[in-house]
């Protein structure tokens, strides 16, 4: 039962259907999820581990909302993971991860040329996402998906996305991080990956800036 709540709350903050900061009742959420109390406490402590949850003594329970250090901390990670996993990924030969990264580029090509950014953000997750798994390398999934979920990354994507031009510049860095794996250089879609994670966290950050100014 607690694992079933803390599922469908982690994904409802990852997709921001729980917008960060928001408050998290104990009492609201029993209701909704037709649960006691008691494992919606559990999934809430599961989810503060996580770092999906800030729990502020006396005041209450909220979706959490990292700081700027936070984002950076959990970008070079990211950069270290996904870089480590291109390049396992390019040793393993043509694998039927990298068939599905050929398929998923041509889709987000046609997302650029529709200008179509939402259907375009979901390939991106995908690409990343087939990269990890395609390394074939279990703790280093582990990690990431931990990370990922920290990151709430299908909600910060589309901020990234937002920047004028992002769109083809990240297909384009997509295509160089593919080709390099499919010429079997993981020395070189290592350093592209990381590459393309840098310049996302920097299109994050000034797509962040631009909507507190």
């Amino acid at each position: 039962m607690q694992a079933r709540v803390a599922e469908e709350l982690r994904q409802m903050i990852i997709s921001g259907e729980l917008p960060p900061r928001s408050s998290l009742s104990e009492m609201a959420l029993s209701e909704t999820f037709g649960v006691s109390r008691t494992p919606i406490r559990e999934a809430l402590k599961q989810l503060q581990i996580e770092g999906l949850v800030e729990v502020r003594p006396r005041v209450g329970t909220f979706v959490a909302v990292p700081s700027r250090r936070e984002l950076t901390e959990l970008f070079q990670m990211k950069e270290l993971l996904e870089g480590a996993a291109a390049r396992l990924l390019a040793f393993r030969g043509n694998v039927p991860e990298v068939e599905r990264l050929e398929a998923n580029m041509k889709a987000a090509d046609a997302a650029v040329r529709d200008g179509d950014a939402e259907q375009y953000a979901a390939l991106v997750h995908e690409f990343h996402d087939l990269i990890v798994v395609g390394a074939d390398n279990s703790k280093l999934e582990a990690h990431y998906r931990t990370l990922m979920n920290q990151l709430a990354y299908a909600r910060l994507v589309r901020t990234s996305l937002s920047r004028p031009g992002r769109l083809d510049e990240s297909d384009d860095e997509h295509h160089r991080v593919l080709n390099l794996i499919q010429a079997k250089d993981g020395d070189g879609a290592e350093r592209v990956m990381r590459e393309h994670v840098r310049m996302s966290h920097q299109a994050l950050m000034a797509g962040m800036d631009e909507r507190r100014a």
